[in-house]
């Protein structure tokens, strides 16, 4: 490892490299051959990948690397870290994404910068254009390779791959090995080295993957609940902005701002007040999807509620590694009826997640209650309704009061009306 990284592993308190960092740094500094790098999330993929980019990179010899992220927030993410990597090797980082002022991103284009990180439209387009100039790229990552090679980013990524020389290294980076991985091809027209430290990472912290029976028409008030626990914080997820936003509206009306919501169709300065609002714990529960919530890494996560259960185990992977990050502990919280959750058991069946049930007791979650807790909070109920009913009963003994003669208490002294013949 380079003297400039050492001293950054020192500042940041990392005590050693992970697998994945370890075990692609030499294969991407040599970038003889396309690689497969298949790890957990939040096993450190993006210093993975800064690490021997920024080794590799050359002061002053044009854009050298192009980073390819599914969306702006992580893209701009992953900007940030590179550039915080970058101080030491004198190297620009500018970040092209979609949504921000192009001519500025074209302006910027025109130093040169080493590394850009982006969006695969804008980097296309801006390709196309001739304002990005990729003669002299000779490394393309793909972040989160399973859900860009997909849909209809999957023919704008070739675009861009075709676009660079032809001894340009590509470098997939993924938490889920999906299919398309092992077909590259047929669809890239290139193979590519697999290297799979999946088996191997420990990173991961001790996560709990909770089954929390509910129906459907209470989960709002639980969530409400789970936003008034101390020291909690959680993503929700739902599988349609529809149900986020029915969710969102009923938090409003109750008049709880420790709810957020995060969507693709918010726009930019409210999707980064949201983010950062959560990160430093102004809000609780960031109501969000699969697609608004793609690699965002918020450290410390102490949950993930699935609000919607997903039907595909990839989808269950990117969600829950969202908690459990670097050695820290995290839950999930997985809401459904007796039906959804035996779905989940089947989706999940022959993956390593031990799924066992959680309750809501007493102002917090836990895995089991004991007789004698659920006797007393029977004994403390039955009491509350005695007390009501005792409360009830008194009112309806009480006496009517007589209106007629309320009103005469009211007219007392006043003069009357009749006059007086003497």
């Amino acid at each position: 490892m380079l003297e400039q990284f050492v001293k950054r592993f020192e500042k940041l308190g990392y005590q050693e490299q992970t697998p994945i960092q370890k075990a692609v740094y030499q294969p991407m500094i040599e970038g003889e051959n396309d690689i497969v790098a298949l790890s957990p999330t939040g096993s450190g993929k993006t210093v993975a990948f800064t690490m021997p980019i920024l080794a590799n990179s050359m002061p002053g010899s044009g854009t050298q690397v192009i980073v390819i992220e599914p969306t702006q927030e992580l893209a701009m993410q992953v900007a940030n870290v590179i550039r915080d990597w970058a101080v030491a090797f004198k190297v620009k980082i500018l970040p092209l994404i979609g949504g921000a002022n192009v001519k500025r991103q074209q302006e910027q284009l025109k130093k040169h910068p080493e590394i850009v990180v982006g969006t695969p439209g804008r980097i296309l387009s801006l390709i196309n254009e001739r304002k990005l100039k990729v003669s002299e790229v000779d490394t393309v990552v793909i972040d989160e390779a399973d859900d860009l090679l997909n849909d209809t980013s999957l023919e704008q990524v070739k675009n861009i791959v075709a676009s660079v020389p032809r001894d340009a290294q590509v470098a997939y980076f993924s938490a889920t090995a999906t299919d398309v991985l092992y077909h590259l091809k047929e669809k890239m027209g290139k193979d590519a080295d697999i290297i799979d430290v999946r088996d191997v990472d420990k990173t991961r912290g001790k996560v709990t993957h909770g089954l929390f029976q509910i129906s459907r028409a209470k989960r709002n008030e639980m969530l409400n609940r789970l936003s008034k626990m101390q020291g909690f914080k959680a993503l929700v997820f739902f599988n349609q902005t529809e149900t986020l936003n029915r969710a969102y509206n009923f938090f409003k009306h109750e008049g709880n701002s420790r709810v957020q919501k995060l969507t693709s169709g918010e726009n930019k300065q409210s999707r980064k007040k949201a983010l950062d609002d959560f990160r430093l714990g102004r809000i609780k529960l960031l109501l969000t999807t699969d697609v608004a919530a793609r690699g965002l890494d918020i450290a410390k996560l102490p949950a993930v509620i699935n609000y919607d259960l997903p039907s595909e185990k990839n989808v269950y992977i990117h969600r829950v590694g969202r908690t459990g990050r670097m050695g820290e502990p995290g839950l999930v919280i997985n809401f459904g009826d007796d039906h959804d959750l035996r779905d989940l058991k089947h989706v999940l069946e022959d993956s390593e997640y031990d799924l066992k049930p959680i309750y809501y007791f007493n102002g917090e979650i836990v895995d089991h209650i004991d007789d004698s807790q659920l006797a007393h909070q029977k004994e403390i109920k039955q009491q509350s309704e005695i007390k009501k009913k005792q409360i009830s009963a008194k009112s309806q003994l009480k006496p009517k009061k007589n209106k007629h003669r309320k009103r005469k208490q009211k007219n007392k002294g006043k003069p009357s009306n009749h006059k007086n013949h003497h």
